[in-house]
């Protein structure tokens, strides 16, 4: 029989309880766990066929052992007949050489099928969740994802991989067995066979228990995962704050409801396994008190009982593994349950049917128009933006300003098409951006977030991520006009230099420097700055200023912020406040500032009720273009 290395930790799966107390996975059928997943074993199957070949070969080979074992006990042991040894004895050996390498290859074919599978469904799982709005993981726990992408995609495989390689091999070894034991004695196999219902009854009253735990666990690791991650990630803001006994409090929370399941699940495994020993005990007596029997009026020799007990030591395996099947597809059900739910979500965007490419050549002119657009966040009522309209051009710099809340970040979404607007529309290069892929569109906008994102990788890394194909003197310019080469040279490995988890080992500004050199270095028409001074001092910022005039030189800039002293002068400004009695923004207002701390408010006309304040600059060339309302 073929076990693979995850079949060990199947009933060691930890059970945990949540404070609802409700179950968190419902009962899915095996059916609509392989409509879904079976597919994903294309190109695999060969290998999953092989390792139940090789398995069928080994399990025929231990059936003829076990023959060879009840002849020579008849033959030469009973009779004492050494000469009639070593033929069967020879033979043996060589089945067992069969068996073994048949086992081997079987496992490992198996193994690999298994191991492909994984790695093909959590990349399926993966890419999937990189095609939703950012909203998806941001509304979930990261360790929950990451729990869905370990253990859930690990007990699909079980079922739906080596889980069906295992259950054939099963089938087959309990048939081959019972057969043998069968062309001993049949009327003994008959009252052995008669008992193998009780394993299957065993199996089923334990699998129902064990799919709700199965099911908790999966919510139980995602949440244990989220209090490890948070407190790892936010450890100086722990310490800062003397937060440490109570993130130890907090983890021990979940420890406890963990040692707490975990006990739960092993009163459970430990029940079960004495359970089917009491049962295969009865049938050992029964047999042995039947066959002494047998014996005794001379239908069977000691060496037809002793093989035919052995070939029952391995039928009632077979038969409780095709029991535990129960139990892999309770596990599997919790886990499919919660990969459907991720496969199922449906990106807030995708490509119209014939989408094309922006610009020529894949490359725009840079002309961004936002003509009355009205947005409101899935599963929210409240809208976030209404009647928004401004436009902006190659070398002009548009400053979105205004309070937290009003909209200006979301603004960037939709350049970006993470959403689409729900009223009016966004326009580049005078054409509908829901017309364009949204590859090429994402390719001619840059975005520097609020948060500087860093990968844990080099520093060359991180600037390369902007354009992989670059070569080295282009990355080695980019980072020299934003300021980067400087403090790289003075880094232990140079470009080389490890960064940390998210960027951790330098400074904000350096951090910064990098974002932009990144972007420098993709070097996109749109370019959108969002709050690029946020968390830096004031000298940090008019260093970081210096590169940012160089990265806005002739590109469309939107610059989003709070903190008009670094805005260059002849700078537009576009002021975004939110409407208290609609809870709507509106653009209020459009303008110049003067250099100073903060602009002075200008006195203006009351909005008209149902309209919106527009930028009063002219499209430029831009086409009109149609958007639904």
């Amino acid at each position: 029989m073929v076990n693979t290395p995850r079949e060990s930790r199947r009933l060691s799966r930890r059970l945990s309880f949540v404070a609802s107390g409700r179950e968190l996975a419902p009962a899915i059928s095996l059916r609509r766990t392989f409509r879904e997943f079976w597919p994903d074993t294309r190109g695999l199957r060969r290998l999953f066929v092989a390792g139940l070949l090789l398995a069928i070969v080994a399990a025929l080979c231990e059936v003829a052992a076990i023959r060879l074992f009840g002849h020579i006990t008849d033959e030469v042991l009973a009779t004492r007949n050494l000469g009639a040894f070593w033929v069967p004895a020879l033979t043996w050996l060589g089945l067992a050489a069969v068996a073994g390498v048949a086992a081997f290859a079987g496992t490992y074919a198996t193994a690999l099928g298994a191991e492909r599978f994984l790695l093909g469904l959590r990349d399926r799982v993966f890419a999937h969740i990189q095609t939703l709005a950012p909203d998806f993981s941001e509304k979930r726990r990261l360790g929950d994802l990451m729990a869905r992408l370990t253990d859930d995609v690990e007990a699909i495989e079980e079922l739906v991989g080596s889980g069906v390689v295992k259950a054939l091999t099963a089938a087959a070894s309990a048939v081959f067995f019972a057969g043998a034991a069968f062309l001993i004695r049949w009327d003994l196999a008959l009252v052995t066979f008669a008992l193998i219902p009780a394993f299957l009854l065993v199996s089923k009253a334990f699998a129902g228990r064990f799919r709700t735990a199965a099911a908790r666990e999966r919510h139980s690791n995602g949440v244990m995962n989220s209090v490890l991650e948070e407190g790892l990630a936010n450890q100086p803001l722990v310490q800062a704050y003397n937060r440490q006994p109570a993130e130890s409090r907090r983890l021990h929370a979940e420890g406890r409801t963990w040692l707490r399941a975990n006990m739960a699940q092993a009163w459970l495994s430990g029940l079960y396994g004495p359970a089917v020993q009491i049962i295969e005990t009865v049938c050992l007596i029964v047999i042995l008190g039947v066959g002494a029997w047998e014996i005794a009026a001379g239908r069977l020799t000691i060496g037809g009982l002793l093989a035919f007990a052995a070939y029952l030591a391995l039928l009632y395996p077979a038969v409780q593994s095709l029991g535990e099947l129960a139990l892999t597809v309770s596990e599997a059900a919790a886990g499919s349950d919660r990969i459907i739910e991720i496969l199922r979500t449906e990106p807030a965007v995708t490509d119209a049917p014939g989408a094309v490419a922006a610009g020529t050549h894949g490359r725009s002119r840079g002309w961004v128009e936002f003509d009355k657009v009205g947005f409101a966040y899935p599963g929210r009522a409240r809208p976030v933006l209404r009647e928004v309209s401004f436009t902006a051009g190659p070398g002009e710099l548009l400053v979105l300003t205004g309070p937290s809340g009003a909209g200006k970040s979301t603004l960037a979404k939709l350049l970006l098409r993470f959403y689409d607007p729900d009223v009016g529309c966004v326009r580049l290069d005078g054409a509908d951006i829901r017309g364009l892929t949204r590859e090429s569109l994402r390719a001619n906008v840059t975005v520097l977030h609020q948060e500087t994102l860093l990968f844990s990788g080099s520093v060359r890394d991180n600037i390369a991520y902007g354009r992989p194909d670059a070569s080295h003197k282009e990355l080695i310019r980019a980072a020299q006009a934003a300021g980067v080469h400087d403090f790289v040279k003075l880094l232990p490995q140079g470009y080389d230099t490890p960064v940390g988890q998210r960027g951790r080992l330098l400074s904000g500004g350096q951090r910064q420097r990098i974002a932009i050199a990144r972007a420098i270095l993709r070097d996109a028409p749109v370019l959108v700055l969002d709050e690029p001074m946020n968390g830096l001092d004031e000298a940090t910022a008019a260093q970081v200023m210096q590169p940012l005039r160089r990265l806005m030189a002739g590109r469309t800039t939107i610059l989003i912020t709070h903190d008009l002293r670094h805005v260059p002068d002849g700078a537009r400004v576009v002021e975004l406040e939110p409407v208290p009695r609609e809870d709507r923004l509106r653009l209020k207002r459009t303008g110049t500032p003067a250099r100073r701390p903060a602009p002075r408010r200008a006195a203006q006309p009351a909005p008209v009720p149902g309209t919106a304040w527009q930028a009063t600059v002219p499209p430029r060339e831009l086409p009109p273009g149609l958007c639904p309302r």
